[in-house]
């Protein structure tokens, strides 16, 4: 190693030649070629046309003087139409300009057809059109053997898209004659369908269309079945007008929260990412954990929760932070297995850490109507555990392989790291304040996206300053002039923005700042390719449950379990959750199995945040579990170790996660919910002592897992650690009580056994 450990740096070095993403097995990048420009112009729109309609402004009333922001639109568009007529007349390259223009064009073209604020069915069809199209085209420009391929690929896109279009040109009509379809209509619907199941097999799999199309099926062959399976049975003009129109199929609210609130974070991630934050973050993370016993395993964690509350994607973390933190740990002495296994565990704990939590909590909080606020104050202890039990791990781990911190000398100093970059997470804690203040996700997401973009811009104007009593003006008066703008609207948010992007534009530096910032827009479309298509297909699930009653069938069984054995229910829901997820992406397999399973578990009586969260965990275990481990199976290039092995060792890191649900059913004060018969300081110190118990536990089952504590442990001893655990975990009475007798003489021998066997002999006397 060098003098100092640049992350940075050696995460360029241990990157691959060409990044791909595991999710979809598709290229982080968009084609060679015109065709590879036309694309990324394309997902540049659909950013453009998002931000506009999440953002809520109404562009069409007056704002200064009587203008409106639709009209100074036309001035700045005219503009650069004139503009680009000069490069056509010297005959300069103007290919990335005219696409550009076009694309911001269209995109508000989009929203001008309705005057400005565009209806929530309008913008769910056309968010899932634009990600038909950009998937289709990827497809194209990435896998399509001929040319024939490759323009049917883009084809099918420009299919998808203009069923979105279809919903968008004849929205009024639509709502006038619902319940009517035309011929046009069922045209239109079919295709959606057809389209969506072939780019979603095409981009993320068979598993899920499989899934989704079992249910489509029995929209319409279910009443063939026999009782209490069957239906009274639907039409296909029925089954399509469900599905895909309205908001009960694919444009149902998995689709809206996609199209807002998800989209807005994932954008915010990739903005984050262009300032800096990520190598910050691992910066810091190797300043604080990098000299301690097993260092590098315990970076790894640290960046991974540190990451997890800007990304919130497991996966994109493995990849993102694996490059560096894996290559790491093996040359530290890790074997090559835990590393890998240590990075998938630690990264997809971004999906359950506070604020972002893997884009679940914002549906979770729209699907039972409760606020963002009250899903993160549910998720922190739970989270916390979750990294605990990691970072116990890598310590064991590493005492039992006798492997140290690395020297001081090596490492960035954490003081002036943050003292000369602290400014890059002043978003990221904005948007907190907001969450937490009672601001609508939507508001706070909105914000901070805002004031990233305003960040990056305004370090480059910095750079160009000549005088440091300058830069301190600067920001002083960026900063003044943010807050005012953040009390007053978010309308001077986004002109702060856009007067931020005129004065980057007038310089050479600045122009290619502007330039990262469009490539973070294309970058967020691209992102959410993912998470969107799996949105609008599993609504097909949700419509299937709303169409037919098929939830209150699978509930009646469940609860018919459940009211005698609510263990045998939970257990049900965790290999339920388990199962679906080996194909399955985080998201929809939450939806499916908080579809058919929450509420019967809200019908046993756990509380309503408990029964979502319990699926959401089971839903993330299931990327580390074999055969599938999806999460395992990213970390494998980079680990150079079967995806299998890694999956064994993530499982086994991961095992103390596996209990936090089962507690927080039996003591919801783990998750920080109200509990008849409490409160006060009565119910903080339940809290207090759940949390104990919990870390205990978790603590055991975690050396009875590694086989050390402060030496190896005996085979008998693990077993004892196991049982003391189980005891402490299982909610039947007097348990708790001799849980922690043998956890305390389990303790008590291990330390007498350790002293025994390092004290000096004394030498006998004749």
């Amino acid at each position: 190693m060098s003098q100092s450990a640049n992350t940075s740096e050696l995460a360029q070095m241990e990157a691959p030649a060409e990044s791909v993403n595991p999710e979809h097995g598709l290229p982080e990048s968009f084609g060679e070629g015109f065709w590879g420009k036309l694309l990324f112009w394309i997902a540049v729109s659909f950013s453009t046309f998002q931000i506009i309609t999440s953002f809520g402004i109404p562009l069409d009333q007056p704002f200064f003087l009587g203008v409106s922001l639709f009209q100074i639109f036309y001035v700045v568009m005219a503009a650069w139409a004139a503009w680009l007529a000069s490069l056509a007349v010297r005959r300069r390259g103007l290919i990335d300009g005219l696409l550009g223009w076009i694309a911001i064009a269209v995109a508000f073209g989009l929203v001008l057809w309705f005057g400005g604020s565009v209806p929530s069915q309008v913008v769910r069809a056309m968010h899932v059109g634009f990600l038909c199209l950009v998937a289709g085209a990827m497809v194209a420009n990435h896998r399509s053997g001929s040319s024939v391929m490759h323009l049917m690929g883009w084809l099918v896109g420009f299919v998808g898209f203009a069923v979105g279009l279809y919903q968008w040109a004849f929205y009024n009509d639509l709502v006038i004659r619902a319940g009517d379809m035309t011929t046009g209509d069922l045209i239109s619907g079919i295709a959606a369908l057809v389209v969506l199941f072939y780019l979603v097999w095409r981009v993320m799999g068979i598993a899920l269309p499989i899934v989704a199309g079992l249910f489509l099926a029995y929209c319409l062959f279910g009443h063939y079945l026999p009782a209490p399976l069957d239906h009274r049975g639907y039409s296909l003009d029925q089954v399509i007008e469900h599905m895909a129109f309205g908001t009960e199929g694919i444009y149902g609210t998995p689709t809206l929260v996609s199209a807002t609130y998800i989209f807005l974070f994932i954008l915010f991630g990739a903005f984050m990412e262009k300032a800096g934050v990520i190598d910050f973050f691992n910066d810091i993370s190797m300043a604080v954990f990098g000299d301690k016993q097993g260092g590098p395993g315990k970076v790894c964690v640290a960046s991974s929760a540190l990451m997890g509350t800007v990304s919130g994607s497991g996966v994109a973390n493995v990849v993102a932070s694996g490059q560096f933190t894996i290559p790491l740990m093996k040359r530290f002495g890790f074997p090559s297995a835990f590393a890998g296994g240590v990075e998938a565990t630690s990264s997809m704990g971004g999906q359950i850490m506070p604020p972002v939590m893997g884009a679940v909590a914002f549906i979770m909080a729209e699907t039972i109507d409760v606020p963002y606020s009250e899903i993160v104050k549910a998720a922190i202890i739970p989270a916390l555990l979750y990294f605990a039990s990691c970072y116990l791990a890598v310590h064991l781990e590493a005492g039992k392989r006798h492997l140290r911190g690395l020297p001081k000398s090596e490492l960035p100093n954490a003081w002036t790291e943050l003292k000369t970059k602290w400014f890059l997470i002043a978003p990221l804690g904005v948007l907190v304040y907001l969450l937490f203040a009672g601001y609508t996700p939507l508001f706070a997401g909105a914000v901070g996206l805002s004031l990233t973009v305003a960040l990056i811009l305004g370090t480059a104007i910095v750079t160009g300053l000549g005088t440091p009593a300058l830069r301190v003006a600067f920001w002083i008066g960026l900063a003044l002039v943010s807050a005012y703008s953040l009390a007053s609207s978010v309308t001077l948010v986004v002109l702060v923005v856009a007067a931020l992007s005129l004065w980057n534009a007038f310089s050479g530096r600045g122009r290619l700042t502007l330039q990262a910032c469009v490539d973070a827009m294309a970058d967020g479309a691209r992102q959410a390719l993912p998470v969107g298509l799996a949105c609008a297909v599993v609504g097909i699930v949700i419509g299937t449950m709303t169409l037919t009653g098929l939830g209150t069938i699978v509930g009646t069984w469940m609860i018919s379990i459940g009211k005698d054995n609510i263990f045998a229910a939970l257990v049900l829901t965790m290999i339920f959750s388990l199962i679906l997820g080996m194909g399955i992406p985080t998201i929809p397999n939450y939806i499916i199995t908080s579809s058919l399973a929450a509420p019967i578990l809200l019908q046993l009586d756990v509380p309503l945040i408990v029964s979502h969260m319990f699926v959401f965990y089971f839903g993330i275990m299931a990327d580390l579990t074999p055969p599938v481990a999806l999460a395992a199976f990213a970390a494998a290039p980079m680990a150079k170790e079967s995806g299998l092995k890694i999956g064994v060792q993530a499982v086994k890191i991961a095992l103390p996660g596996f209990v936090v649900p089962y507690m927080a059913v039996y003591d919801p004060n783990l998750m920080l919910q109200p509990v008849p018969g409490l409160e006060g300081a009565g119910y903080w110190l339940a809290v207090v002592y759940i949390v104990f118990k919990a870390t205990l536990a978790m603590a055991l089952w975690g050396m009875a897992a590694i086989g050390f504590f402060l030496k190896p442990l005996a085979w008998w001893e693990r077993l004892w650690a196991t049982v003391a655990a189980a005891l402490l975990v299982a909610a039947i009475p007097i348990t708790d009580e001799i849980g922690f007798v043998l956890s305390a003489l389990f303790v008590g021998y291990h330390i007498w056994k350790t002293r025994k066997a390092s004290a000096p002999l004394t030498p006998a006397h004749s």
